[in-house]
């Protein structure tokens, strides 16, 4: 399968995953507005997501897919398989540790994590409480990446992309069952959150089974220690080091935004979380998409020397990044309201909730080209098994963004957290680019400026379009009382209008569409 079919595929499940998720988040709004309630169950369940990050998804993946590519390229179908089996084995136990752990320590935790909270006794005691319980989704959920990182490395992309979805069924479908038989209400959430991760792990432990890459579990001492003493994990794990350190930059940001947010007042953290999740989904749907196909592309080609092959994958996924991206952004950072408000404005979710949670979304905008760019940017410096550049620059820009917090929040509040965060992405990017050029290992491919031209000068257009069709206010996105089927029609014809424009005017600015179909 191509890389543009592959990415397509992603791109068309995380598409319907994404879709959940926004459900997801209208429901909570709609349920449980944005209050510290739904602070605390945010807070609560950011911590094990921290750690799944930082452990499994994140470090883990960078360190051990590269690693698979390169053992599936020797054809040693043995020293393949123990492999994974003692990657499994020892992730296992060790995540197991940690739950256990988290879930002690979830008083402390959550007060570092929110302080702020403290004022809401209720509050801070609802969100220790549901962090306790979903600390163990931290075992399923990290188990979870670990098959997916199999199932990329034997080009099986569709069961990852699509397991997220069961998460967001089984937390709409926890919130409406529930939501009135527990309290605080929103602990609801939580019961969907332990029983999605169990659902996502059953659906990834039969994938592998059905390709006869289902890890055996070591649970004798003497194979545990031998999975320790192996010189393929011992390497997996030395390599994980400085991916964990990269990993760590980003979630300790994250703690110091969420506990800043928490001081700012009730609601701030929701608000963040809510406007988060509207930038995630071109994020998903463009920068997950890419690296997922983009690392085991990578890693193939830079174990079997190939130089040209290496850079062509990298020049079409940036290209392919700023052909979406840049409108993307002009159009969320256009529509930041009108969109908050089709998706969320119902129920206890206030007019002053949709405006404070549209703030975030545009400055959250400013930076979806460096979020993209990262995700395409990153897996070039991991194929090459190299995680000590990316580490350089995240410390760097986790110093960057907290510096950056000190002038943006006081002016800006909860937006200039997100502000922040999009500043540095764009620094991020540039300097991830700027190391694979200058080691060559990136070599653009000509035509680079007539194609920024074009994409420009279409993007310029559009903006056109949208600004004036929100300055006529053709679109009523507030009012409440204007049926929520007209007001979302409002808005899609909209985007579709725009989409329209923008690719209408890229082909008669001369861009071939059909370049992007084979890297």
């Amino acid at each position: 399968m191509s890389l543009f079919r592959s990415a397509a595929l992603i791109s068309l499940l995380t598409l319907i995953s994404r879709i959940t998720g926004l459900l997801r988040e209208n429901l909570t709004a709609v349920l449980f507005g944005s209050n510290a309630m739904t602070d605390a169950f945010f807070v609560a369940f950011r911590l094990p997501n921290l750690l799944r990050r930082l452990f499994a998804e994140g470090a883990f993946s960078q360190a051990f897919v590269p690693m698979l590519a390169q053992a599936r390229q020797q054809g040693n179908e043995v020293a393949y398989q123990r492999f994974i089996d003692q990657t499994a084995s020892l992730m296992f136990w060790f995540l197991f540790g940690l739950s256990v752990l988290g879930a002690i320590a979830a008083p402390m935790l959550v007060w570092m994590m929110a302080g702020g909270l403290a004022t809401e006794a209720q509050a801070m005691m609802a969100a220790t409480e549901m962090a306790r319980w979903m600390f163990p989704y931290i075992l399923p959920i990290s188990l979870v990446a670990f098959a997916s990182g199999v199932l990329h490395a034997e080009g099986r992309f569709a069961t990852p992309a699509f397991t997220p979805v069961l998460l967001n069924l089984s937390m709409i479908c926890a919130a409406i069952a529930f939501h009135d038989r527990v309290d605080p209400p929103v602990f609801a959430l939580t019961i969907g959150v332990v029983i999605g991760a169990v659902m996502q792990l059953a659906l990834q432990w039969w994938a592998l089974a059905r390709i006869g890459r289902r890890p055996r579990l070591a649970i004798r001492l003497h194979a545990l220690r031998e999975a320790w003493q192996s010189a393929a994990t011992r390497t997996m794990l030395a390599r994980m080091a400085p991916a964990v350190l990269a990993v760590s930059a980003a979630q300790i940001s994250l703690i110091f935004n969420t506990h800043i947010a928490s001081t700012l007042g009730p609601g701030r953290v929701s608000w963040v979380s809510f406007a988060d999740r509207l930038m995630e989904f071109p994020t998903a749907l463009l920068g997950v998409a890419l690296g997922t196909v983009l690392l085991p592309g990578l890693s193939k080609a830079s174990a079997a020397n190939d130089h040209m092959g290496y850079s062509k994958q990298l020049d079409w996924g940036l290209r392919l990044s700023v052909l979406l991206a840049i409108p993307a952004a002009i159009g969320l950072w256009l529509l930041a309201e009108p969109l908050t408000a089709v998706l969320y404005h119902y129920g206890r979710f206030s007019q002053h909730d949709v405006v404070m949670t549209a703030q975030a979304g545009a400055a959250y905008a400013l930076g979806l080209l460096g979020l993209i760019g990262v995700k395409v940017l990153a897996p070039g410096f991991y194929a090459q098994q190299d995680v000590r550049t990316p580490v350089k620059i995240a410390l760097g820009m986790l110093v960057l963004t907290q510096t950056l917090n000190l002038i943006t929040v006081p002016w800006f509040e909860h937006a200039g957290l997100a502000l922040s965060i999009s500043v540095a992405a764009l620094c991020n990017a540039l300097l991830l680019l700027l190391g694979l050029l200058s080691r060559k290992l990136y070599m653009p491919e000509a035509g680079w400026l007539k194609f920024l031209g074009q994409v420009l000068g279409a993007s310029l257009a559009m903006s056109a379009l949208l600004g004036w069709s929100a300055q006529q206010g053709w679109l009523q996105w507030q009012a409440m009382a204007v049926s929520p089927w007209l007001r979302a029609f409002h808005v899609l014809w909209v985007i579709v209008a725009a989409a329209a424009i923008y690719f209408t005017c890229l082909r008669l600015l001369g861009l071939r569409l059909m370049q992007f179909i084979k890297p």
